[in-house]
C-alpha cells in the first residue's frame, strides 16, 4: 500500500525589526576577502528573503560556501558577523522548522579551523536564549536545546561548553511547571499542554546528562568538594523527584522522571556496584543505604526513601533502573542480582495493588523490560551469572510461579496494550528458563515445559491468553510437540473461528502451527519427498478446513475466509489445486447439512480467498485458467446463501492487479448477479457487494486508463482494435449497469434496493461522471429527466440513508434533468418543502430540510423566497446577490436568506404559540422550522463569511427566538408526568403555565381527550386558522394528547440540537482584542447563557426525549468550550460540575432536580461534562466527581431521611449513567470495586428508590465487569472471569465480598425452617456464579476462592427456594474440576442415612442440587469418568431412601431422582460399570413401586412439589424405557414404563414422554423406529383423538408425522381401525381449530399434509373427490398470510415444498386445477414474504425431485419467483388449460377487489379524506412488508403472462364461451380500475410523492396493474 508521505510545514525566519536590522547592517562591512564576502551577501539575501523554500536554499548555499572558506591571516570581523548570524536564526526558529536542520548542517560544514569560532559563536547565542528565557519562552528554549542534540556535533559542543548554565535553566523550567501545575488546577487544556512542555524539559534534560557524561565525571572529580555543579544537580534531582512524587502529573511525565532520576544517580556514581546498591535503598524506601552516595544526593533522594510515598514511585523507579543501567554483557555481582530480583518483586507486590488500567499497563510493560533484562543477565558468559540468580530465574522457582500467575491474571485484560506485554513476558520467561539450564539442548524432554503445555491445553479455550502462550510454546518447541500431545488440535481450532471475540486469537495460532509444521515437514522429508510431506500436511490443514467450510453455516466460516483461509494460501500456494480437485469430486450442486453452504459454497470460497491473494491465474488465461465452469459460477451467484453469492461475486470482482481487463464473461456475470441481488434486507450483504462492485469498477477505470495510454503509443493495429472493442464493451456496460440502476426507483421500491441502488450510482458518479463531455463513457446519456424525478422523489423516503444518498445523487446528476433552472419546478419543491417544514409528522421536517438542501445551491432561490414571504406577509429582507457570484457566495447569501425566512416563519409560528399552544401542535408545531434551520446551517463554511454583521444579527434573532420556543413547551417536558400532563409540580410558575395550557386543552363535554381526537372550533382562533380550515374543507382541526406532547419534546430536542449547532460551527468572537484574528459570530456571553439554558433543561426536564437530545446539543457545547481559546470558557465545566454535585448533595423533596425517571437529566448532564475532558490530562476532574458521587452513594446513617435517600438516589444513577459511557474508557476502572459496594449496600435500604437504583447500578457493573452477554447461557464462560483476574482487578472487592457473603449466610440456616431472606444475598450470589478458579492457582494463593465456598454451601441449606438453587449454581464454578469428586463424596456424607424427626428438608435439597450440578459440570467439562474409589455409589445407596416413600418431602424425593438420573441415565456413566448396575437396579425398583405405575390417590396435584417429583420420575423413567432401554433391563418392563408413562394422568409427564419419544426419533432420523412397538403406536394414534392438552397433542402429531414418514400408520380407536378420509376430517378439524397455539396448529398441518400426499401416492386419479382434500388446499392457503407468525408460515412453506412433485408440478393434476393453482398462488406469496427464513424455505420448491425442476439446485427467493411463475406457465401448457391459467394470472395481475391496493374510492372529496388520514397518522407504519415489491411482481407477470398468450395464439387455440365472458368482465374491471386511479392521481396535489406519498404509490400500482392487464386481454382477444 502507497502511504502518502505527510508534508513537513515550513515557515519563514521572522525575526524583529531591530535584531533584523543589527544583523543586516553587521553583514554590509566592506574590505573583507571574496569568500567571506560572498557568505555574506548570502545570508543577507536569506533574511530579506520572505519565501522559505528559498531560504533553505540559501542557508544550503551558505553552508557550502562556509566549507570552501581557507584559513588566512588577519582576520576581519565579518566572518564573525556571519557565524553569529547563523547562530541568531538557528535560536529563533520554531521546533522542526527545516531550516533550523539546515542551519545546523550548514554548521557542520565549517572546516576545522574554524570550528572553535563557531562554536564560540552558537554558544554565546545560546547562553542569551538560556539567562534570558521567560516562562513563555520556555518551551521553545528547550526546543532548541534538543535541536542541538539533534545529531548536531557543534551544538553538542556548544552545550557541553555551557553545561551549568543549561542545568540551572532546566532547573528554573521545572520549577515553572511545578508551580504552574499548581495554579492550573480547573484549566484541563491549559493543563495538558504544560504536561507536555514539562514531559519535553525531562526528556531533553535527560538528553543533556546522557550527552554530556564525561563533562559531568570530569568537573566532579576535578572538584572532590562542594562545587556549583552540584548545588546544580542538587536542585535537578529536586525537581525531578518533586515531578516524581506529585498526583497532578500524568503517568507519561513521572514515568520519565523516574528514568531521569536513576540516570542522574548513574551520571554522578557511575557504573558499580554502589548505584546497584543506592536502588535497592530508594526501592526499599530506605535510608541506610545511601551512605555510599554523596552527602547532597543522600538529601535530595531522602524524600523519595518516605515512609508515605505514592505506589507509582516504586513502579517509576523500577522503570528507570531497568531502562537506564546498563544490565547486557554486565559482570553480574551480588548486588546486582539482588537489584535485579527485588525490582521484579517490586513490581509483583504493586500489581496486586493497582487499580488503574493505563497503571496497570505500566506494571505490564515494566516486567517485559524486567523479563528483557535478565535475559541479557544470562546471555554472558556461564561463570558471570551466579548458581543463586539462575536458581531463582528457573522454571518452577517462587519468582517464576508468582510471574505466571500475573500472566494468568492480566492476559484476558480490557486492554490490548496489556494482553500484549503478558504475551510477551511469557515469550521471554521460557527463553530464561531454557538458558538457566542448557543441558537439555531438546525443550520437548523439559519436564517443566511438557508440565507448562500440558496445563495449557487443558484450560478452556474460550481464554483469549491461552492462544498467544501456546504460539510461544510453538516457537520454543515446534507445532509437532503440540500436534502429538492433542492431534485434534486443528479442528478444534478451526470450530471456534465462528466466534468474533476469538477469531483473531484463533487464527494466529492456526498460523503459527501450520507454518511451523510446514517447517518441520520440510526438514524431516527434505525436498526430494515434497509429494509425502504436502500429502500428510494437507491432511492435518486442509481436510478439516473444507469440510468445516461446507459442512458449517456460512455466518460461522465468515472469519474463516478473513483470518484464516488467506494466511494458509500465502503459506502453501500449491495447495489451491488440491482444495478445487477435493470439492470438486463432491456433486456441486450438494448442499451438504441444513443451513450450510455445501461443496459449491466452499469452492467458491477458496477460489475467492486465492484470486485475491493472487494465487488464481489472471482472466486473461480463460476465466481464472479453466478452475472453475461458468454455469457453476451463475448458480452460485443466486445461490440462496447470501455468503456463497458474495464470495462468488468477490471471485468475479476482486483482482490481485487493480488494471486487469475486464471479460465479456465477467460483465455477463454481474448481468446474471445485479439484478436478483439488489433487494437484500442484509446490511452486511449490501454492503459486501457495494464494496465489491467498486472493486469491479475501479478495475475499469484503472484498466481504461491503462488502455487509452496504450492506444496513442501502440502501433499494431490487430491490438488498438482489441483495445477499442474492450473499450466498446466497457461502455455497453456501464450504459447498462447506470440504467439499470435508475431504472429500479420507481415509486414502490422497496427501502434495501433504493439503498443499493443509490449507493451505486454514487459510485459510479465518484468514479465516472455524469457531467456531459468530461467522461470517456458518456454516462449523462443515460439519465433522463424520468430517471433524476424518481431519484428526486426517494428524497421523501422514510429512511435517512436513502434521503443522504439520494441528495448527494441529485447534485450529480446533469442539472438539465433535474430541471432545478426551471422556475415552476423549483417553486414547487420549495413550497413542498415549507409545507412539509409544518408538518405535525415528525419525519416530515427531515424531509424538508433535504429538500431546502437541495435549493441551496441554485442562484435564483433569493426571488422565489421574497415572493413567499411577501404572500405570507413576512418582514424579509434578503441580501442580494453581487454581479457574477462564485458559487461560495451564492451559497453564503441563499443560506443567509433562507435561514432569515425560517426565523421569520418561526417568530409568527411561536407568538402562535404563546398564545394557543394547542393551536401550534395541530397546525404548525414549531419543531419542524427549527429543524430546518439547523440543517440549513450545517451547510455553511464559517471559514470565509462576507455578510458577518448579518449574520451576527441572524444568530442574535435565532438564539432568542429559541428561549421564546423553550418557554412555551418547557411547562410540559418538565411536569412531573409529561406523557398524562397531570400538574404535580411545587414551582408555581410551571404550575401556573401548565394549568393554562390543561385549561387550553380541557374537553368540553366529555374525557375523552387523551384516548380519542379533539376537533377545535376554529372561529374562536386568530384569522390564519380560519382561513386554513377554509381551504381544507374539514369544519375543524384534529389533534391528540400524542400531538402536544410530540410538539413540546420535539421542539425542545431541535432547540437543543440547534444551540449545540451554533456554539459548535460558528467561530468565537473573544473579548481578548489579539485572539480576534477572525472576526467572531457568537459572544463569549451567548455561550454561558447558552449552558446555562442546558443546564435548566437538563435537570429540570422530565420527558425522555426531551433529555436526552438536549444531552446531545450540550455535550457539542461542551466540547466547543474545552477546545476555544478562551479562559473563562475552559473553566465553565469545572465550575459546572461543582455546582450540580452541590445541588445534588443538597436535594431533597422540595428541590426541582427530578428524583424518578432515572434521576432524568441528570446523569446526562454529568456525563456530558465529563467525557468533554482532554484525553491527555490527568483526569483529576473525573476522580474528584467520582469520589463525591461515592461518598453519597453509600448508605449513611440516618437512613430513611430525605436529605440522605434522595442524593444517595441521584447519586446512584450518576453512576450507572458514568460506568455505561464508553468514552471515559477504562479511567472509570479504578472506581469499579466502590461502586460495586455502593450497590450491593444500596439494595440493603429500606427505601424502594435506593433499592431499584442500586439493581440498576449493579446490572450495569456487571456489564462492565463481564462484558455484554455473548450467548444464550447466562452462565456461559464467555461471560465470566477467574477468581484471581477478577480480584487482581478489583482487589478490594475480595474482602468485601467474602465479608457479605458471611453475613448473609449466617442467616439462612434455621432449625424451625423460617424465611430470613438477606437483602443482598441475591447480587452476591450473581457475582460469584460469574467467577471460577483458574486451574493455574496455587493452594497458597491469597486471592483463592476457596475461602467462599463454606459459605456457598451454607447458603444452600436456605428456606428461599430461589436462594438453594442459586448457591447450588454459584458453588460449582468454585470447585476445581479435580475436586469434584472429593466434594461431591462431602455432601452426600453430610446427607441422613434414614428417616427422622430432625430431618431438615431445606437442607437436604439445598445438598442434592449442590450434588446434581457438580456432577453435570463434571460430565460436561472432564469427558471422562470419575475416579475410582470415590465412594460415591455407596453413599448414595445408603441414602436411597431419600427416593421412596419413605421420604415425605416430595421436593427432595425429586432432586435425589435427579441426581440418580445424572448417573444412570446417560450411555457412558461417570462410574464403574458394576456400580451404574446396582444403582439401575435400585432405580428401577424405585420406578416400578412409584406412582406411575400405582395410581395413588393420595398424592394430592397441589402438593408442594409434586409436578416436580413427578417429572423426575419421569424423566427417569424415560432414561430407562427410551433412552437406553438395553442397559436397563428386559423389553417389557421398558415398554411397560413408557406406556405408563404416556399414559400418565398429568399432562406435564405426558408431555416429557412424547418430548422424549420425539428426540429419539429425531435422533434417529434414516434408521429404523422398529422400538415404537405397535401398542406404542395404539396408544399414540388413541392420543391423537382424544388428547386436550394443545401442546401434548402438538408432540403426538409430530410424533406421527416422524413414524409415517418411514411406514405406513394403521389409526386405531380402542379396537376399531379408522379410514383414511376419517382421519383426515378429523386432522382438518383440529387445524382449523387450533389456530390459537402455534405449535399445535404447525404440527397438525404437517400430518394432515403427510396424509393427503400419501392418498396422493395411493390413487392419484380418485384423491381430488375425497372430501376434505379441498379444505386441506384451503387450509394451505390461509396458512401464508403476511401476518401470521413466522413459525406457521415456515410450516406451510415446508408442505408445499414436500408437495412440489406429487402435487404442485404432477402433469396428471390429482387436485384439479382450482386447488392446485391456489397452491401455486401461496408458494408465490411466501416467496415474498417479509421474513427471509420464509422467503428461503419456500425457495427450495425448485430443489424438489420433479421433471421440469432442477433438483438440488438452491437459488435465492428472487430467481426462485421468476422460475416459479415461468414453471407454472410450463405446467398450464402441459395440463392443456392455457386459457385457464391465462385468465387465472390476469386476475392476479389485476389484484384483488378487497385487497390493500384494491379499487379507489371515486371523487376528489375522498382523495381530501385519505390525505387527512394520513396527517392524523403522527407515525404512519406504512406497509409492513418491507421486502415485497408489487411493482416487479406485477411486471414479472405480466411478461410470463405474455409469453403464455404468444404460445397459445401460436397454438390456434380457442376460448370457451364462459372463458370468454370471464374476459370480458376483467377487461370492464381493468378499465374502470385504469379510469378511476387515473383520475385520483390527476387530483392529488403537486408532487405528491412528498405531501401523501402511500396514497400516491398505492394509485401508481393500481394504474400499472389495471394498464397491464388491459394489455393481457387485448392480445388474448
Amino acid at each position: 500500500m502507497v502511504v502518502k508521505k505527510k508534508t513537513v510545514q515550513v515557515e519563514a525566519v521572522v525575526l524583529d525589526e531591530e535584531t533584523l536590522h543589527t544583523l543586516l547592517a553587521s553583514l554590509t562591512v566592506n574590505g573583507e576577502r571574496d569568500g567571506v564576502l560572498q557568505l555574506a551577501r548570502t545570508l543577507q539575501a536569506c533574511l530579506e528573503q520572505r519565501e522559505p523554500v528559498q531560504q533553505i536554499h540559501l542557508v544550503k548555499k551558505a553552508g557550502s560556501q562556509l566549507e570552501t572558506l581557507k584559513e588566512e591571516q588577519p582576520d576581519g570581523g565579518l566572518l564573525e558577523a556571519c557565524l553569529h548570524t547563523l547562530s541568531v536564526v538557528f535560536t529563533s526558529l520554531q521546533a522542526k522548522n527545516p531550516i533550523r536542520r539546515a542551519i545546523a548542517s550548514a554548521f557542520g560544514s565549517v572546516p576545522s579551523w574554524l570550528e572553535v569560532r563557531a562554536v564560540d559563536s552558537l554558544s554565546s547565542c545560546l547562553s542569551v536564549c538560556l539567562s534570558k528565557a521567560t516562562s513563555e519562552q520556555h518551551r521553545h528554549t528547550v526546543e532548541t536545546v534538543s535541536a542541538c542534540l539533534d545529531g548536531f556535533a557543534l551544538g553538542e559542543k556548544c552545550i557541553n561548553k555551557r553545561l551549568p548554565e543549561v542545568l540551572q535553566f532546566f532547573c528554573s523550567a521545572l520549577r515553572e511547571c511545578l508551580h504552574q501545575s499548581s495554579c492550573l488546577a480547573g484549566s484541563r487544556v491549559a493543563q495538558a499542554g504544560l504536561m507536555q512542555s514539562c514531559l519535553a524539559a525531562v526528556k531533553t534534560s535527560m538528553l543533556v546528562i546522557q550527552r554530556s557524561q564525561e563533562t559531568l565525571s570530569a568537573a566532579l572529580q576535578t572538584r572532590p568538594n562542594h562545587c556549583e555543579l552540584e548545588d546544580t544537580l542538587s536542585n535537578l534531582l529536586d525537581c525531578y523527584t518533586r515531578v516524581l512524587t506529585d498526583e497532578e502529573f500524568i503517568q507519561s511525565v513521572q514515568s520519565t522522571a523516574g528514568m531521569a532520576v536513576v540516570l542522574l544517580v548513574r551520571s554522578v556514581m557511575g557504573s558499580g556496584d554502589e548505584v546497584a546498591s543506592v536502588m535497592c535503598s530508594l526501592l526499599r524506601g530506605s535510608v541506610p543505604g545511601l551512605e555510599s552516595s554523596p552527602r547532597w544526593l543522600q538529601q535530595r533522594c531522602g524524600g523519595l526513601c518516605s515512609a508515605t510515598r505514592l505506589p507509582g514511585v516504586s513502579l517509576y523507579l523500577c522503570h528507570g533502573a531497568l531502562a537506564m543501567l546498563t544490565w547486557k554483557g554486565a559482570n553480574v555481582s551480588l548486588l546486582w542480582e539482588r537489584l535485579l530480583l527485588l525490582v521484579a518483586n517490586t513490581l509483583l507486590d504493586l500489581d496486586v495493588s493497582v487499580k488503574q488500567s493505563s497503571t496497570v499497563m505500566v506494571v505490564s510493560r515494566v516486567l517485559t523490560l524486567w523479563s528483557g533484562a535478565a535475559l541479557d543477565c544470562l546471555q554472558g558468559e556461564k561463570l558471570h551469572c551466579p548458581p543463586s540468580l539462575s536458581q531463582s530465574l528457573r522454571g518452577g522457582s517462587e519468582l517464576q510461579r508468582r510471574l505466571l500467575e500475573h500472566i494468568y491474571s492480566h492476559w484476558e485484560h480490557p486492554l490490548d496494550g496489556v494482553r500484549h506485554q503478558t504475551r510477551a513476558l511469557f515469550h521471554n520467561l521460557l527463553l530464561v528458563h531454557r538458558r538457566t539450564d542448557p543441558s537439555l539442548s531438546d525443550p520437548t524432554d523439559d519436564p517443566y515445559i511438557k508440565e507448562l503445555t500440558q496445563s495449557l491445553l487443558g484450560l478452556e479455550w474460550h481464554m483469549r491468553g491461552k492462544y498467544g502462550s501456546l504460539g510461544c510454546l510453538v516457537e520454543l518447541c515446534g507445532s509437532g510437540y503440540l500436534l502429538d500431545l492433542q492431534p485434534e488440535l486443528p479442528w478444534c481450532l478451526l470450530g471456534l473461528m465462528g466466534d468474533q471475540t476469538l477469531a483473531p486469537y484463533a487464527s494466529d495460532l492456526l498460523e503459527r502451527l501450520f507454518v511451523s509444521h510446514k517447517a518441520q515437514l520440510v526438514a524431516g522429508g527434505g525436498e526430494s519427498d515434497t509429494e509425502r510431506w504436502l500429502e500428510r500436511w494437507h491432511q492435518t490443514w486442509i481436510t478439516p478446513l473444507l469440510q468445516v467450510l461446507c459442512g458449517a453455516r456460512p455466518d460461522q466460516t465468515t472469519y474463516i475466509l478473513d483470518y484464516f483461509l488467506p494466511k494458509l494460501l500465502r503459506c502453501s500456494p500449491q495447495s489451491l489445486a488440491f482444495m478445487v480437485q477435493a470439492l470438486q469430486e463432491t456433486p456441486p450442486c450438494s448442499t451438504g447439512p441444513c443451513g450450510s453452504r455445501g461443496a459449491l459454497g466452499a469452492l467458491m470460497t477458496c477460489l475467492r480467498a486465492a484470486r485475491a491473494q493472487g494465487v488464481v491465474p489472471s482472466s486473461g488465461e480463460g476465466l481464472w485458467g479453466g478452475l472453475v465452469p461458468l454455469s457453476l459460477l451463475q448458480q452460485a451467484l443466486v445461490h440462496k446463501h447470501d455468503q456463497v453469492r458474495m464470495d462468488a461475486l468477490g471471485l468475479v470482482c476482486e483482482s490481485h492487479r487493480s488494471t486487469e481487463v475486464l471479460t465479456s464473461q465477467e460483465m455477463d456475470l454481474i448481468h446474471h448477479f445485479l439484478l436478483p441481488n439488489l433487494n437484500s434486507q442484509s446490511p452486511g450483504v449490501r454492503q459486501q457487494t457495494v464494496s465489491l462492485l467498486k472493486k469491479l469498477l475501479c478495475r475499469l477505470k484503472d484498466s481504461t486508463v491503462l488502455m487509452q495510454k496504450k492506444l496513442i503509443q501502440i502501433k499494431d493495429h490487430e491490438q488498438r482494435g482489441r483495445d477499442q472493442h474492450t473499450l466498446h464493451l466497457y461502455e455497453e456496460f456501464l450504459h447498462w449497469l447506470c440504467a439499470t440502476l435508475l431504472e429500479v426507483l420507481v415509486p414502490g421500491a422497496s427501502f434495501s434496493k433504493c439503498l443499493m441502488s443509490l449507493q451505486l450510482l454514487g459510485v459510479l458518479a465518484q468514479l465516472f461522471t455524469f457531467s456531459a463531455g468530461s467522461d470517456v463513457f458518456a454516462l449523462c446519456e443515460v439519465v433522463t429527466p424520468v430517471h433524476a424525478q424518481n431519484v428526486l422523489h426517494c428524497v421523501g423516503s422514510n429512511f435517512l440513508e436513502v434521503k443522504q444518498l439520494a441528495l448527494t445523487l441529485l447534485q450529480q446528476l446533469p442539472a438539465c434533468t433535474v430541471g432545478l433552472q426551471v422556475r415552476e419546478r423549483m417553486c414547487c419543491i420549495l413550497q413542498a418543502a415549507l409545507d412539509l417544514s409544518t408538518s405535525t409528522k415528525p419525519f416530515d421536517s427531515v424531509t424538508a430540510a433535504y429538500l431546502l438542501s437541495l435549493l441551496l445551491p441554485q442562484s435564483h432561490l433569493i426571488p422565489l423566497l421574497r415572493d413567499r414571504a411577501q404572500e405570507r406577509g413576512l418582514r424579509f429582507l434578503p441580501p442580494s446577490l453581487p454581479a457574477h457570484p462564485s458559487e461560495t457566495v451564492v451559497l453564503e447569501f441563499n443560506t443567509l436568506a433562507l435561514v432569515q425566512f425560517l426565523l421569520r416563519s418561526l417568530e409568527l409560528e411561536v407568538s402562535r404559540a404563546e398564545s394557543s399552544l394547542l393551536q401550534a401542535a395541530a397546525s404548525s408545531p414549531l419543531y419542524g422550522r427549527a429543524h430546518c434551520i439547523t440543517a440549513v446551517l450545517q451547510h455553511l463554511n464559517t471559514e470565509s463569511l462576507s455578510q458577518t454583521e448579518q449574520w451576527r444579527g441572524v444568530v442574535s434573532d435565532l438564539i432568542a427566538v429559541c428561549y421564546r420556543m423553550s418557554d412555551v413547551v418547557s411547562p410540559v417536558v418538565q411536569s412531573s408526568s409529561p406523557e398524562g400532563l397531570i400538574p404535580m409540580d411545587n414551582n408555581s410558575d410551571a404550575s401556573a403555565s401548565l394549568q393554562r395550557i390543561l385549561q387550553e386543552i380541557q374537553p368540553k363535554d366529555t374525557n375523552d381527550f387523551f384516548t380519542g381526537v379533539r376537533e377545535l372550533d376554529t372561529h374562536t382562533g386568530e384569522e390564519h386558522t380560519q382561513t386554513q380550515t377554509s381551504h381544507t374543507g374539514v369544519p375543524g382541526v384534529r389533534v391528540t394528547a400524542q400531538m402536544v406532547l410530540v410538539c413540546c419534546w420535539r421542539s425542545m430536542k431541535e432547540v437543543s440540537m440547534l444551540f449545540g449547532q451554533l456554539c459548535q460551527s460558528l467561530p468565537l468572537q473573544c473579548t481578548n482584542e489579539s485572539l480576534q484574528t477572525h472576526p467572531g459570530l457568537i459572544t463569549e456571553a451567548q455561550v454561558g447563557d447558552i449552558g446555562l439554558y442546558f443546564r435548566q433543561q437538563l435537570l429540570q426536564s422530565r420527558h425522555r426525549g426531551a433529555f436526552e437530545l438536549a444531552s446531545v446539543g450540550f455535550e457539542r457545547l461542551t466540547d466547543m468550550l474545552c477546545r476555544s481559546g478562551s479562559p473563562a470558557l475552559q473553566q465553565l465545566p469545572s465550575c459546572w460540575l461543582s455546582e450540580v454535585l452541590q445541588e445534588v448533595k443538597s436535594s431533597d423533596q422540595l428541590s426541582k432536580l427530578c428524583a424518578t425517571r432515572r434521576s432524568a437529566g441528570i446523569p446526562f448532564y454529568v456525563q456530558a461534562l465529563l467525557s468533554s475532558q482532554p484525553k491527555s490530562s490527568s483526569c483529576s476532574l473525573l476522580k474528584t466527581t467520582m469520589r463525591e458521587l461515592m461518598a453519597l452513594a453509600m448508605p449513611s446513617a440516618d437512613l430513611n431521611t430525605d436529605s440522605s435517600t434522595i442524593p444517595q438516589v441521584h447519586a446512584l444513577n450518576i453512576l450507572r449513567a458514568l460506568y455505561r459511557d464508553t468514552r471515559l474508557g477504562e479511567n472509570i476502572i479504578p472506581f469499579v470495586s466502590d461502586g460495586m459496594q455502593a450497590a450491593v449496600l444500596g439494595f440493603t435500604s429500606p427505601v424502594w428508590a435506593v433499592r431499584n437504583s442500586s439493581t440498576l447500578l449493579f446490572s450495569t457493573l456487571i456489564t462492565r465487569i463481564f462484558g455484554v452477554k455473548k450467548g444464550k447461557d447466562e452462565h456461559s464462560k464467555k461471560n465470566r472471569m477467574t477468581g484471581r483476574e477478577f480480584f487482581t482487578r478489583f482487589p478490594a472487592l475480595y474482602p468485601f465480598l467474602l465479608r457479605q457473603l458471611e453475613e448473609a449466610a449466617t442467616t439462612v440456616e434455621s432449625v424451625s425452617g423460617q424465611v430470613k431472606l438477606h437483602p443482598s444475598l441475591f447480587l452476591l450470589l450473581l457475582v460469584l456464579s460469574r467467577l471460577y478458579p483458574s486451574p493455574m492457582d496455587g493452594s497458597s494463593s491469597p486471592l483463592s476462592l476457596a475461602a467462599f465456598m463454606p459459605f456457598l454451601i451454607r447458603c444452600g441449606h436456605s428456606a428461599v427456594y430461589r436462594t438453594r438453587a442459586m448457591a447450588a449454581q454459584a458453588l460449582v464454578p468454585f470447585v476445581l474440576l479435580t475436586q469434584i469428586p472429593s466434594t461431591v463424596h462431602t455432601l452426600l456424607k453430610e446427607l441422613p442415612t434414614e428417616s427422622g424427626h430432625n430431618v431438615q428438608h431445606n437442607s437436604i435439597h439445598g445438598t442434592l442440587l449442590q450434588v446434581l450440578l457438580l456432577l453435570r459440570s463434571f460430565q460436561t467439562e472432564s469427558h471422562r469418568p470419575l475416579p475410582a474409589g470415590n465412594g460415591i455409589c455407596e453413599a448414595l445407596r445408603q441414602r436411597v431412601w431419600l427416593a421412596s416413600r419413605q421420604n415425605v418431602c416430595l421436593v427432595t424425593r425429586g432432586a435425589f431422582l435427579d441426581v440418580l438420573m445424572c448417573l444412570c441415565g446417560m450411555k457412558t456413566s461417570l462410574l464403574d460399570e458394576s456400580e451404574v448396575d446396582l444403582l439401575r437396579q435400585e432405580a428401577l425398583s424405585i420406578l416400578m413401586t412409584s406412582e406411575l405405575f400405582m395410581r395413588d390417590t393420595s398424592l394430592a396435584d397441589v402438593a408442594p412439589g409434586s409436578t416436580q417429583y413427578l417429572l423426575s420420575l419421569a424423566r427417569l423413567g424415560l432414561g430407562a424405557s427410551v433412552g437406553i432401554p438395553d442397559l436397563w433391563g428386559d423389553a417389557e418392563t421398558t415398554s411397560q414404563l413408557l406406556h405408563s408413562l404416556l399414559q400418565s394422568p398429568q399432562y406435564e409427564v405426558r408431555q416429557l414422554a412424547l418430548g422424549g419419544v420425539l428426540r429419539r426419533l429425531q435422533e434417529d432420523e434414516g434408521k429404523s423406529s422398529c422400538w415404537v412397538d405397535e401398542t406404542t403406536l395404539g396408544i399414540m394414534t388413541s392420543l391423537s383423538l382424544h388428547e386436550t392438552h394443545p401442546q401434548c397433542l402438538a408432540k403426538v402429531f409430530s410424533v406421527l408425522c416422524v413414524v409415517g414418514s418411514t411406514r405406513k400408520l394403521q389409526w386405531r380407536d380402542g379396537v376399531n381401525v379408522l379410514s383414511q378420509g376419517e382421519v383426515l376430517l378429523h386432522l382438518l378439524g383440529v387445524a382449523e381449530k387450533s389456530a390459537n397455539s402455534v405449535e399445535l396448529h404447525c404440527s397438525t398441518l404437517m400430518l394432515v399434509s403427510q396424509q393427503v400426499l400419501q392418498m396422493v401416492t395411493d390413487d392419484p386419479q380418485g384423491v381430488g373427490a375425497v372430501a376434505g382434500v379441498a379444505r386441506w388446499g384451503g387450509l394451505v392457503c390461509s396458512l401464508c398470510s403476511e401476518e401470521l407468525p413466522v413459525e406457521v408460515k415456515q410450516t406451510a412453506a415446508k408442505v408445499l415444498v414436500s408437495c412440489t412433485p406429487a402435487v404442485l408440478s404432477n402433469p396428471q393434476l390429482p387436485l384439479g386445477v382450482s386447488t392446485t393453482v391456489s397452491l401455486w398462488r401461496s408458494v408465490f406469496t411466501l416467496l415474498q414474504d417479509e421474513d427471509q427464513d420464509v422467503r428461503d424455505s419456500a425457495s427450495d420448491f425448485l430443489s424438489a425431485p420433479a421433471p421440469l425442476l432442477n433438483a438440488g439446485v438452491s437459488v435465492c427467493p428472487a430467481v426462485a419467483l421468476d422460475s416459479g411463475v415461468g414453471l407454472l406457465c410450463r405446467l398450464f401448457e402441459v395440463w392443456g388449460q392455457v386459457p385457464v391459467g391465462v385468465l387465472t394470472l390476469t386476475e392476479w395481475l389485476l389484484g384483488d377487489e378487497d385487497s390493500s391496493d384494491g379499487d379507489v374510492t371515486d371523487g376528489p372529496s375522498s382523495l381530501v379524506r385519505v390525505c387527512q388520514d394520513e396527517e392524523d397518522v403522527l407515525f404512519e407504519k406504512g406497509d409492513l412488508n418491507l421486502w415485497a415489491e408489487p411493482v416487479q411482481w406485477v411486471k414479472m407477470l405480466h411478461r410470463h403472462l405474455s409469453a403464455l398468450v404468444m404460445t397459445f395464439r401460436q397454438s390456434e387455440g380457442t376460448l370457451e364461451p364462459d372463458q370468454v365472458h370471464h374476459m370480458q368482465t376483467l377487461s370492464t374491471r381493468a378499465q374502470a380500475k385504469a379510469f378511476r386511479s387515473q383520475r385520483a392521481l390527476d387530483s392529488l396535489p403537486a408532487l405528491p410523492q412528498f405531501s401523501c406519498p402511500m396514497e400516491h404509490a398505492r394509485l401508481v400500482l393500481q394504474q400499472q396493474r389495471a394498464s397491464l392487464a388491459l394489455d393481457v386481454l387485448d392480445r388474448l382477444r
